[in-house]
């Protein structure tokens, strides 16, 4: 299934809507959490309520302006390789959450909430699964520490019209330096980039029980070292690093300890992951600066001269190119070959769904994944596609229970929200078509487009009164989040 496509904001209206949702959040009256000591002296300044609080409302934002992917198949995976380490890591106190941005930087960012974003160009850099999981080990420790946090509690005799700032300023920087940097101009506080970064203590932290959590979880504990120290060799005499080596310095110091920290485990041979070669082929084919015809050439090429991890993953890429290029009957050979080496793998089951919606099979695609549905009744991937067809096949009352179920587990996806809207238009309900609308709207913190969304659906709610008090609490709730952002603009 493709990704959504999403409307944006300008730049600095995300990076003033970031100050503006955290100084209202800061206005509030919240509990202080008892937590044990971690190390941390945040506690009394932020309490995890409060980290929340900031962390829905910058990735309301990051939706807005930024381009995050809708692509259930690699959320899906992301999710699991993120909560296979966040199961072994110590110290959560919040849900984790994990999103890609469609962006070929080398990056990855951790922030309040759980909340850990994934730049694609770091899929396309990685050679294998332990290095993608030595990152987000890294990046999980940041939240698990609380590391921001107790960088602000540093700041804590500045004013709280500075920390409100430097909130901004952080999480911009973290997540695009140079953003970052533009929106730090405007606070007194600081004046240089690393008094906003992390600290080299934090760093050195996040290393520490990053590698621990890898290696706990069954990865590779060298990845980390063999990772970033490529990276540094790439990226050692060129004028613009990636991202991510502005946010997390390699000093040659700090890969030798990576190394020898990794020395102390015993060796691991970890198997290769087909699932993330599958990733990465799906990336570099839909998500990435190359053109279709460039990449079905390098696929083409890697199947001429043997030079792929796996030999799946190189058809697999050059099924999606095939497609792209509306060469659909041979894409559907290949996948139609790979499904019968594993009939249950979702990269294929979700390709294959999208070569039956293309000639209107739909019969044979809901045939197909509801047999995956029994086997997989929780599956992102399953139920979304599944939905998307019944809306496509004009059955789009099957679609709705499919769609409740999804933003029940996962209130941060918009593409249900998307699906259902269409769903409900299909049936003529435009209240609640309308109403689908404006919680897509405010998930990108569009407020004033939502509650004009609301004030539709309450026109077609006549006489439904549970409806009409469900649409009026939802309108002061957007009224209340829109005035606090506009009185502090």
């Amino acid at each position: 299934m493709s990704k959504l496509s999403l409307s944006t904001f300008s730049k600095s209206l995300a990076a003033s809507a970031i100050s503006v949702l955290f100084a209202a959040s800061i206005g509030h009256s919240f509990a202080n959490n008892d937590l044990p000591d971690l190390g941390t002296a945040a506690v009394n300044t932020f309490s995890l309520e409060k980290e929340t609080v900031y962390g829905d409302a910058y990735m309301r934002v990051i939706r807005s302006s930024a381009p995050v992917l809708s692509d259930p198949v690699l959320t899906q995976y992301l999710s699991e390789l993120g909560n296979k380490l966040v199961a072994n890591a110590t110290g959560v106190k919040t849900p984790f959450y994990f999103f890609l941005l469609r962006n070929d930087e080398i990056n990855a960012f951790a922030f309040f909430g759980g909340h850990v974003g994934v730049h694609t160009g770091l899929f396309l850099n990685a050679d294998n699964e332990s290095e993608l999981a030595s990152v987000l080990a890294h990046e999980i420790t940041h939240v698990t520490q609380r590391h921001l946090a107790r960088s602000l509690e540093a700041q804590q005799k500045s004013s709280t019209a500075t920390i409100v700032g430097m909130l901004g300023a952080i999480l911009l920087t973290i997540a695009a330096p140079q953003a970052g940097m533009a929106a730090l101009a405007t606070t007194q506080a600081l004046a240089t980039q690393s008094k906003i970064n992390y600290t080299r203590l934090h760093e050195k932290e996040a290393d520490r029980i990053g590698m621990q959590i890898l290696v706990d979880a069954g990865f590779d504990p060298n990845a980390a070292a063999t990772f970033f120290g490529q990276l540094a060799i790439r990226y050692r005499f060129t004028t613009t690093p990636p991202q991510m080596l502005l946010t997390h310095p390699l000093p040659e110091s700090r890969i030798t300890e990576a190394r020898n920290r990794a020395a102390q485990y015993p060796k691991r041979n970890v198997p290769n992951s087909l699932n993330f070669q599958l990733a990465k082929a799906r990336i570099q084919v839909r998500f990435s600066s190359f053109s279709d015809d460039a990449a079905l050439s390098l696929f083409e090429q890697q199947l001429k001269k043997n030079e792929y991890s796996f030999k799946q993953a190189a058809l697999y890429g050059k099924a999606l190119a095939l497609f792209r290029l509306e060469k659909f009957a041979q894409a559907e050979v290949i996948i139609d070959d790979l499904l019968k080496q594993d009939d249950n793998n979702l990269f294929y089951i979700d390709t294959k769904t999208d070569l039956l919606d293309q000639k209107k099979d739909f019969a044979g695609a809901i045939a197909l994944l509801e047999a995956q549905r029994k086997l997989k009744p929780t599956s992102q991937v399953v139920n979304t596609n599944l939905a998307n067809i019944y809306v496509q096949a004009d059955q789009p009352k099957k679609a709705i229970p499919l769609l409740e179920e999804l933003i029940f587990f996962d209130k941060q996806n918009m593409l249900p929200y998307q699906i259902m809207a269409d769903a409900y238009r299909k049936l003529d309900n435009k209240a609640l078509e309308y109403y689908s609308n404006a919680e897509l709207m405010a998930l990108s913190a569009n407020y004033k487009g939502a509650i004009d969304q609301l004030n539709y659906a309450y026109r077609y709610s006549d006489g439904q009164n549970l409806q009409l008090a469900r649409i009026e609490a939802r309108i002061r709730q957007f009224r209340q989040a829109d005035r606090a952002m506009e009185e502090l603009k």
